[in-house]
């Protein structure tokens, strides 16, 4: 099932989708919730990001194909770091590139949606966590991230984490086709099959460091591909039974 965030006359409201069509959900998503009527086509809303996560947890290098482009080892354990949930945007949103860097890239990612808290999750329960999934980019300045030698500059600026357009409570992570899109020119496409540790022992890992809780969201790790945003880019990233998550760049100028 695809539940959203829309906007209701200037209010952000859950919604879930049916074929073309939205209706609200009346309570709390992650506890006890009701779908009412769908009764409003989905081009008639204008769409949120669809969580609002305490935190964003990321790895980094979960894709060999990626260590390799930047000539850097594959971890042995999770890499991890965090991203700001005031880095999210919603589908169709700017990401807007800041006059701190001059080398801004896409990294196209699945991303977790946690659905219960949890810590020390034991891998073989980690799918009793998960509500569902997205897409997510995780937009980095590569120059510094280079620079600074630890990432929360580089992947913490504003508009650097678009993620939606929906939640799919129903989509299996096994193998889907990661692809990403920057002016209709293909520049990522990978499987998820590909990621060097597979999603369970990520939240294990992270579980075992942070309480997760209801909404946070894990991103999974970005394939080879990554390239530099201009100012007016189109970039649209796909992931199969997820739909397509697209975003504008504009310059800070």
């Amino acid at each position: 099932m695809k539940f959203v965030r829309y906007l209701e006359i200037e209010n952000p409201v859950w919604g879930w989708i049916y074929e073309d069509k939205v209706g609200k959900v009346d309570g709390d998503l992650f506890s006890k919730y009701r779908r009412l009527e769908v009764d409003t086509d989905t081009s008639k809303i204008q769409f949120l990001p669809p969580v609002k996560p305490s935190k964003i947890i990321c790895f980094g290098r979960n894709f060999a194909s990626h260590a390799l482009e930047h000539e850097v080892e594959v971890p042995e354990i999770p890499l991890i770091f965090l991203k700001p949930p005031s880095s999210i945007i919603g589908n169709n949103d700017q990401i807007i590139l800041p006059p701190q860097t001059n080398y801004v890239e896409h990294e196209a990612e699945l991303a977790v949606v946690i659905g219960k808290k949890g810590r020390w999750i034991d891998p073989d329960e980690a799918e009793n966590y998960i509500f569902g999934f997205t897409i997510a980019n995780d937009v980095t300045a590569r120059d510094l991230q280079s620079l600074d030698g630890q990432w929360t500059r580089a992947k913490g600026f504003d508009t650097f984490c678009p993620i939606g357009p929906v939640v799919e409570t129903e989509f299996d992570p096994a193998d889907a086709l990661i692809t990403c899109k920057v002016n209709n020119q293909v520049r990522q496409m990978a499987s998820t099959r590909d990621m060097i540790f597979p999603i369970e022992k990520l939240m294990a890992f992270c579980s075992s460091i942070m309480t997760l809780e209801p909404g946070d969201v894990i991103l999974t790790g970005t394939p080879a591909g990554v390239g530099v945003l201009h100012d007016g880019d189109i970039i649209e990233i796909e992931i199969e039974g997820l739909g397509v998550l697209k975003n504008s760049v504009k310059s800070f100028y």
